[in-house]
């Protein structure tokens, strides 16, 4: 019998990428010999003086940043970077606020998930009719019937459709169908759609159930007429953090230097209203929450001091 050898292919693996292969970042160490036990935001810079490549932040500057000198998975961002700064904050509310900012201002190579959204929209109900409107269009801070927060219209209408599935809503009624003279909606045929379209249902049932289904991401009118400034006490220092109409204005140590900062023009701080205040603050909540929250309470724009906010002209 003819024996039949079969010659196979060598098979060719790829060599690894050079700036995958992880070393530890020798040339960094000395940026580490001054870096605070504290809380606050660190920089890693590149040889650009302009173009930051990474921006973080911790309530432990040390232990955060000497945790990326371990991480094979940012092999590439050490091997690029030059040097580590940092600016201390008074807690961990600081941080987050700084942080968020100079991302946003400096648009770091390696962070993505803060970086500024052009695309910001929302849901106004307009005559009982939910529409997508954009906060490069609309103040969204001083806009009242606004629910929810959404990077795209893609994604706005996509949320409005999952509230139509769970709280049996008209498709046509909420704008995402056309609906014929006499005729229900396609999706009140499969029972989907409890049928305000066609007579089943009153039209104010329906309305009804679309506003509860959007209570919960209601987005808040800033509660004040001006700034307020959330004070924070920390070990090294105390810092009073300025916010206004939802913004971040920057953070500063009395209150005459906090009335010289001024809200930019346009826009909304979508960070600035989802940001968590810390547990010992005013509550665990976003402080849009806290801060309406604590207005409610106040019943008057002159109080000094109520909850850690300090409202002023």
């Amino acid at each position: 019998m003819e024996s039949i050898l079969v010659r196979r292919a060598a098979i060719l693996r790829p060599e690894p990428d050079a700036n995958t292969i992880y070393q530890y970042p020798e040339h960094l160490r000395e940026w580490l010999e001054g870096l605070p036990n504290h809380p606050g935001v660190y920089t890693f810079h590149g040889e650009s003086e302009s173009l930051p490549l990474y921006i973080g932040k911790s309530v432990n500057l040390r232990s955060r940043v000497m945790s990326h000198f371990r991480t094979p998975d940012e092999a590439k961002m050490l091997r690029q970077s030059r040097r580590v700064s940092w600016i201390p904050t008074a807690g961990d509310l600081g941080a987050l606020l700084l942080e968020a900012q100079m991302i946003k201002t400096q648009q770091p190579l390696f962070n993505k998930r803060l970086r500024k959204n052009r695309q910001l929209c929302s849901l106004q109900i307009t005559d009982g009719k939910p529409n997508v409107v954009y906060a490069k269009d609309l103040d969204f801070s001083q806009s009242p019937n606004l629910f929810g927060l959404y990077r795209s219209r893609f994604a706005a209408l996509e949320r409005l459709k999952q509230l139509a599935d769970e709280y049996q809503l008209c498709h046509g009624l909420l704008g995402l169908e056309a609906l014929s003279a006499g005729r229900g909606c396609f999706r009140s045929a499969l029972r989907r759609c409890a049928g305000a379209c066609c007579g089943k249902e009153p039209v104010s049932d329906h309305q009804d159930r679309l506003l509860e289904a959007l209570e919960n991401v209601r987005v808040f009118c800033w509660p004040w007429q001006g700034a307020v400034g959330l004070v924070e006490e920390g070990k090294e220092m105390t810092q009073i953090h300025v916010i206004d109409h939802w913004f971040y204005l920057g953070s500063v140590s009395s209150m005459d230097e906090a009335r010289k900062l001024q809200r930019p023009k346009g826009g909304f701080d979508h960070d600035g209203y989802k940001n968590p205040l810390p547990p010992d603050s005013v509550g665990c909540l976003p402080y849009s929450s806290a801060i309406k929250k604590t207005a409610d309470a106040a019943h008057s724009r002159s109080v000094d001091s109520v909850g850690g906010l300090r409202p002023f002209a």
